[in-house]
């Protein structure tokens, strides 16, 4: 299992990203959601942190859904090439 830290994840670029934004509105769920249920299903160990009841019950329906193979794929060729192995 993989281990990952952003601190400043709320203000990750990929929350704008036409992929990712399509992605989430087909599940009906946040890009945030999108991005760390990716992490799941690729066995990378996410810890949500928030203060937001709304993020909170965000991020308790990250087990709501599951992404295609497809979707997967789509997301991973998002690489930006940067230090992150979230993306």
């Amino acid at each position: 299992m993989q281990q990952q830290y952003c601190k400043y994840y709320r203000k990750c670029e990929l929350f704008a990203d036409e992929v990712i934004s399509a992605i989430a509105k087909d599940h009906d769920m946040a890009s945030a959601q999108v991005i760390l249920r990716w992490n799941l299903q690729k066995g990378v160990c996410v810890i949500p942190g928030s203060s937001s009841p709304e993020h909170i019950r965000e991020n308790i329906s990250l087990f709501d859904f599951a992404l295609t193979d497809e979707e997967m794929e789509s997301i991973a060729a998002l690489n930006k090439n940067e230090k992150h192995d979230w993306y």
